[in-house]
């Protein structure tokens, strides 16, 4: 990642100013409108600031900042059946192309790992370049059907209830006990 910013928990001062992060970085998928499945109003629908809010009170949102302490990427975390579950990670285009992403991605697999968690687990789109291969080349692996937890798959049906294409995403997970590539 670029000198030029750091990663840290979020502060009460951030959650008004991801949902415009989000959004940003939502509009990167209206040229992929086919290929995900998603309509104009999915990609406008972000998280509330209250969202933010309770996550970062829980301790479950970091903030990628640039030297200003301007926050230009986040992940909003929350725990599903005991593991951490990475429920949305963007970096504003402005910004993209600098190791942000990975950053961030690096930051909470090794805060999960350190507070003895045993895996993150997001839920992406197969084939964006940013989303399943991105998160291939950090250590996280596509679960198959019979390692779904009961929350897993309550997160795929309420997905599924959004009208998000299930054939077109993969529940990923990276497994601290196990993996290192994330966090070296």
């Amino acid at each position: 990642m670029n000198a030029a910013y750091h990663i840290r928990p979020a502060t009460q001062n951030d959650a008004a100013l991801l949902p415009a992060v989000e959004l940003a970085a939502a509009r990167l998928f209206l040229d992929r409108l086919d290929e995900t499945g998603l309509t104009p109003a999915m990609v406008e629908n972000t998280n509330s600031t209250a969202d933010f809010a309770r996550a970062q009170q829980a301790g479950m949102l970091w903030v990628a900042v640039t030297a200003q302490d301007e926050p230009v990427g986040f992940a909003l975390l929350a725990e599903i059946d005991g593991s951490i579950h990475l429920e949305e990670l963007d970096v504003h285009p402005t910004h993209g192309r600098r190791g942000i992403g990975a950053a961030l991605l690096m930051q909470v697999c090794a805060w999960a790992k350190a507070a003895a968690y045993p895996g993150v687990t997001l839920s992406t789109f197969r084939d964006v370049p940013w989303n399943a291969p991105f998160y291939a080349r950090h250590g996280f692996r596509v679960l198959r059907p019979d390692e779904m937890t009961p929350g897993l798959v309550r997160l795929r049906q309420g997905e599924q209830r959004r009208g998000l294409r299930s054939d077109l995403r993969v529940i990923m997970r990276y497994d601290c006990l196990n993996s290192r590539r994330a966090t070296d």
